[in-house]
């Protein structure tokens, strides 16, 4: 490989891209872009003659409660022409959406549902965003932390209907904090 194009360095990002962030540690490297600017961003990785991110092998979603920016998504992919992995993070609110990357990557149609379903980040011009790996009647996002470990309704079996029924979950104020100390 020409030295000159030795694309692990991702030095030289900055005059393609607008990144925020950019960061090489142990020959794993990101980058950081805005809402905004991440189809245009994918778009590059994967066209540019220097770079040649083809492969999209996975978009997962992070869910960082205390943060200014709740959410990440982020984005791996791979250069098979260059042997190279380089990671794209996008920071979010919960109230912001961001741009469906499947007119570039056609796999991240599952992706992108699967992230929709597990944590509610919503993609602008999905063409079939529901869920994935709940049901269709689920209420709620479990890999939200703020998603209570039992949920939200319970399943069981009503012995006088003779039939499974659902009911609301209600939580006593003790169960709801927990303390690590042990009451013995």
């Amino acid at each position: 490989m020409n030295k000159k194009y030795n694309h692990k360095s991702i030095s030289n990002i900055y005059n393609i891209l607008p990144v925020i962030v950019s960061q090489t540690v142990k020959d794993e490297s990101c980058v950081v872009l805005s809402r905004k600017h991440i189809l245009f961003g994918l778009n590059v990785l994967k066209n540019h003659i220097n770079y040649q991110y083809n492969l999209l092998s996975c978009i997962s979603g992070v869910d960082m409660l205390s943060t200014t920016h709740r959410f990440a998504v982020v984005y791996d992919l791979l250069s098979i022409k260059f042997n190279s992995r380089l990671r794209v993070k996008v920071f979010l609110n919960e109230s912001t959406s961001i741009f469906s990357s499947i007119s570039l990557y056609v796999n991240a149609n599952w992706w992108e549902r699967e992230v929709w379903d597990m944590y509610g980040i919503y993609f602008q011009n999905h063409p079939d965003l529901r869920r994935i790996l709940t049901d269709y009647g689920f209420e709620g996002y479990p890999l939200r932390k703020d998603f209570p470990l039992s949920g939200y309704v319970e399943v069981r079996y009503d012995a006088v209907k003779k039939r499974v029924s659902l009911e609301g979950l209600e939580l006593s104020q003790e169960f709801r904090s927990f303390n690590y100390d042990t009451p013995w």
